[in-house]
């Protein structure tokens, strides 16, 4: 059976007639980390002057992480300087405190203070002020939470980094970035065919994706930010799975320039291709290495589905995933030590691990067509698209399988990427 056939059941979910969804979502989470955080996040002081309040939006973030355990604040503000309080909030079960203000400038700039508190040994530990637009306010919130993060677990935190995905309404299509908690989303583009595989440069400024909108498989690059797009790849045949290269300057892409589906590498801004690869089967869905040394890929050059890696300056693919008969779509995390892909396993489509040092694999997800699966840029969390109830939705889940949420819109969704970090807010540290 060939590797389209074989690959027929996930892709095809991104070409079915979906529903509109919803800008708001609903998230869900289930599990917890090994270890919570008991954490008291306290209203901001004089909160009610923006638009928007941001202390839910810092509050939700940690929530559905699975590392915080939120402890009620029952609506208390205290002071930003509150030492005398710490023991008070220490005896309600916060092991940690959040404080802060807003004061909103004459241009309407809002400026952030956040302060956070080791209620434990009764000291401030760290501070922060961010200068948000009134457009900023979410983005200034998650970055907030990013900092709570990384202070109390020492992993990076991913609130403030961006996520793409696939959206049908109607007969239309389009491509949005949202937020990594799936709010306020953006349509980058549209079309009446089909687009898929939107892929991020590394500096999060560009989107590669595939359109039909030609009546047949295009690969473009969408400049976000000046908002221009242009076809990279249009070769006879079809062009596909586009996926960047570390520096930026260049695309891994599956064309069918002799017949049968091969990887090349093209310039980012378009030009010749390169082949990769030779094989006899379908070799497809490229992801490269940080280091940018060598791509893994899926191929069917042995009878069924399988990941093969192979070094960009040629020689034979080695072949890495060996158990199960199908493995497909491939993304790296970015510390080059894991892969996340899709396996069929138990009938079903999941979301699985490849630790590329033991060899060891571990199956994260449950669902019957889950898809596509990215890591967050601190490898600590998986997008993905998973189908409930006949559609589309995405989902989260760790990269030890504890943690897992569901951000449910009303419609269906596939083919999501998780982007890098980019455009953040200037972040000033406030002295104790």
């Amino acid at each position: 059976m060939s590797l389209n056939k074989l690959l027929r059941p996930v892709y095809l979910l991104a070409l079915l007639a979906f529903c509109a969804a919803r800008a708001e979502v609903t998230i869900e989470v289930t599990g917890a980390g090994a270890r919570q955080f008991p954490i008291a996040v306290a209203d901001l002081a004089n909160e009610m002057e923006l638009k928007e309040p941001i202390t839910a939006v810092i509050r939700a973030d940690l929530a559905r992480s699975g590392r915080f355990k939120l402890i009620d604040t029952a609506g208390v503000v205290p002071t930003e300087s509150p030492l005398v309080e710490l023991p008070n909030w220490r005896n309600r079960g916060a092991d940690t405190l959040t404080v802060g203000s807003v004061k909103v400038d004459a241009a309407g700039a809002a400026h952030i203070r956040l302060r956070i508190f080791d209620n434990v040994n009764q000291r401030q530990v760290a501070g922060f002020e961010v200068i948000a637009k009134p457009n900023q306010l979410r983005r200034a919130a998650h970055q907030l939470a990013d900092q709570i993060y990384e202070l109390l677990t020492g992993d990076k935190g991913v609130f403030a980094t961006r996520i793409a995905y696939v959206q049908k309404q109607g007969k239309r299509f389009s491509l949005q970035i949202a937020d990594a908690d799936g709010q306020n989303p953006q349509m980058v583009v549209g079309a009446n065919e089909p687009i898929m595989s939107p892929s991020w440069s590394p500096d999060g400024s560009r989107l590669a994706y595939v359109s039909f909108e030609r009546k047949k498989p295009i690969v473009f690059v969408q400049d976000l930010y000046a908002g221009s797009r242009k076809a990279v790849a249009s070769f006879k045949g079809s062009n596909s799975a586009p996926a960047w290269s570390p520096d930026g300057r260049s695309l891994a892409v599956t064309l069918t320039l002799d017949g049968i589906s091969q990887i090349y590498l093209i310039p980012a801004e378009g030009g010749t291709p390169r082949r990769l690869q030779r094989s006899p089967g379908i070799d497809t869905e490229p992801t490269f290495s940080p280091d940018g040394q060598n791509i893994i890929f899926t191929s069917d050059r042995g009878g069924s589905p399988q990941l093969y890696r192979a070094a960009l300056t040629g020689g034979e693919a080695e072949r890495i995933s060996f158990e199960g008969s199908y493995n497909v779509s491939p993304h790296y995390s970015a510390d080059g030590k894991m892969l996340t892909f899709v396996r069929r396993e138990s009938g079903g489509f999941r979301v699985a691990t490849l630790d590329l040092n033991s060899r060891q694999t571990l199956t994260l997800s449950s669902g019957s067509y889950d898809e596509s699966p990215s890591f967050a840029p601190n490898g600590k969390l998986i997008l993905y698209a998973s189908e409930v109830g006949g559609r589309g939705t995405l989902a989260t889940v760790s990269s030890d399988g504890l943690v897992k949420q569901r951000l449910m819109a009303e419609g269906d969704v596939r083919e999501p990427a998780w982007g890098p970090y980019a455009g953040q807010l200037p972040l000033t540290r406030l002295s104790f």
